[in-house]
């Protein structure tokens, strides 16, 4: 994909108060940018309070309340006590589902990015949900933000692209369910695709 989209329409909190298996592949080949800096999303991975791997599933804590929200806000969590990952609140408020964003294609920024993550090669700046926090900076403290407004900005893609999709990564739970979006063919995606890998229009259920 050479097209990135940075003159394209801004998405609005609109966008996200879908179905979060409508939203998650529909975020695959927009710019997602934090003062900035970012790049083409190529991999997410889409959460909905109903199975057990969604934070939300077990109900609200004062880490997860911003999932129970309206949508069209940014939650982050750390992971393992190590990494913060940044996830996009969806659907109607209360309904506590969310896509987790997992890889970028890195577009804007590179040299910062290289310094925040200590990292030349650009692969792997953003292969994966802690890298895309790390050199995008994104941390606990943009907890909560809206997704349409600064710091944040989400270009809308210039088209459709070609969309995989398959079973969620690092989870224990529901691990059948086909509910990880990638760009078919990226080099940025944190882990290919297995072959069989379908598109979504066949992979995904509704909510």
């Amino acid at each position: 994909m050479t097209e990135i989209g940075s003159n394209a329409r801004l998405l609005t909190r609109r966008f996200f108060a879908r179905s979060v298996l409508e939203v998650a592949p529909d975020l695959i080949g927009a710019t997602l940018l934090v003062n900035g800096i970012g790049g083409i999303i190529v991999e997410v991975e889409a959460y909905h309070h109903t199975e057990p791997a969604a934070h939300s599933y077990r109900g609200p804590t004062p880490r997860n309340r911003v999932m129970f929200g309206p949508p069209g806000f940014l939650y982050v969590y750390r992971s393992y006590g190590i990494h913060w990952c940044m996830n996009f609140v969806c659907e109607e408020e209360g309904s506590a589902s969310a896509v987790l964003v997992r890889a970028l294609e890195p577009t804007h920024g590179i040299p910062t990015m290289q310094r925040r993550r200590r990292q030349q090669e650009a692969r792997a700046l953003c292969s994966g949900p802690g890298k895309v926090c790390e050199a995008m900076a994104v941390s606990i403290v943009d907890n909560m933000l809206p997704l349409d407004a600064p710091p944040i900005a989400i270009h809308a893609r210039p088209r459709k692209p070609e969309i995989v999709s398959g079973v969620r990564i690092g989870i224990t739970k529901a691990i059948e369910l086909p509910w990880r979006f990638g760009l078919k063919g990226s080099r940025f995606l944190s882990k290919p695709f297995r072959p069989d890998a379908g598109r979504n229009s066949s992979a995904t259920r509704k909510r």
